[in-house]
């Protein structure tokens, strides 16, 4: 049985959609096997590429999922909890159970790391993006080599124990954007994730929408964790990780996402992720 493809429109892109996976759909090192959930090992690693457009629609695993980008960019979202934008020496956590889909927005080469449900109890129950460190990336490349049905008691199995303990450290990363469930809400995160240069107010949006600023403003806290101000900076935040990795040009980014000036723009971003633009997709 093989992977259907097909082409399909996601918010008013073309994309190609794998609409069906099948139960044996894994060959690691010439072996090819059950999905990762039925392995009877801590851990399995797929590699993969894909081009852009390509979109996996929601899903789910019984195993945690740590989706490491090598190379490109990929958008990654929970479903009813917004998303998350991945790009290269980054990984994504996504727990055991969480139903989530994936978008290619850059061509990636990635390792999909699926672990078991007993290792992810030590492990976060929220999905994130984290930091790959220099070990961890090393640990998942010599990993990526094992056999399936590798040796637990050997030193390979010892590996893994890095590994893990690794991964239990791993700093994350503020590449999260929450949606709100509530219908008028969504009208504006919809509205500044196509503008996100877009200036209206708080004041603006109560009125066009018939709310008090105040009612507004805290509903926005209630259903993102976040104030307006600091949703509008992470959509825009999350749009020039795009766009860097598209190779526009910082100029034009900061003009497009509103910024008055282009060290206004860097400034922003070096807060934010503590590198500027020119540094952020260089290699730990």
């Amino acid at each position: 049985m093989t992977i259907n493809i097909e082409k399909r429109t996601l918010h008013g892109k073309q994309v190609k959609v794998r609409n069906r996976i099948p139960k044996h759909w894994l060959t690691l090192n010439g072996e090819t096997i059950n999905a990762p959930d039925d392995l009877p090992r801590r851990f399995v690693i797929h590699s993969d590429q894909h081009q852009t457009g390509m979109y996996a629609p929601f899903h789910s695993h019984d195993r945690g999922q740590l989706l490491f980008i090598t190379k490109g960019l990929i958008q990654v979202s929970a479903k009813d909890n917004g998303h998350w934008i991945v790009p290269p020496q980054r990984a994504v956590w996504i727990p055991p159970f969480i139903e989530h889909d994936a978008l290619t927005i850059n061509p990636v080469q990635l390792h999909n790391v699926y672990l078991s449900a007993d290792i992810c109890k030590a492990l976060p129950t929220n999905c994130q993006v984290v930091t790959i460190t220099p070990l961890l990336r090393e640990l998942i490349i010599k990993m990526a080599t094992f056999k399936t049905y590798y040796d637990e008691s050997g030193p390979e199995g010892r590996l893994v124990d890095v590994f893990l303990d690794e991964l239990q450290t791993t700093p994350e990363v503020p590449l999260y954007l929450p949606q709100p469930n509530d219908q008028k809400l969504l009208l504006i995160t919809e509205a500044l994730q196509l503008c996100p240069a877009d200036k209206r107010t708080m004041e603006d949006w109560g009125s066009a929408l018939g709310l008090s600023p105040r009612t507004l403003a805290r509903k926005f806290k209630q259903e993102t964790n976040l104030t307006f101000g600091q949703w509008r900076q992470q959509a825009r935040l999350l749009a020039a990780i795009t766009r860097i990795a598209q190779n526009d040009s910082i100029t034009n980014i900061a003009q497009d996402l509103g910024y008055d000036s282009q060290s206004a723009f860097i400034s922003m971003f070096k807060r934010a992720l503590g590198k500027t633009p020119g540094q952020y997709f260089e290699r730990n």
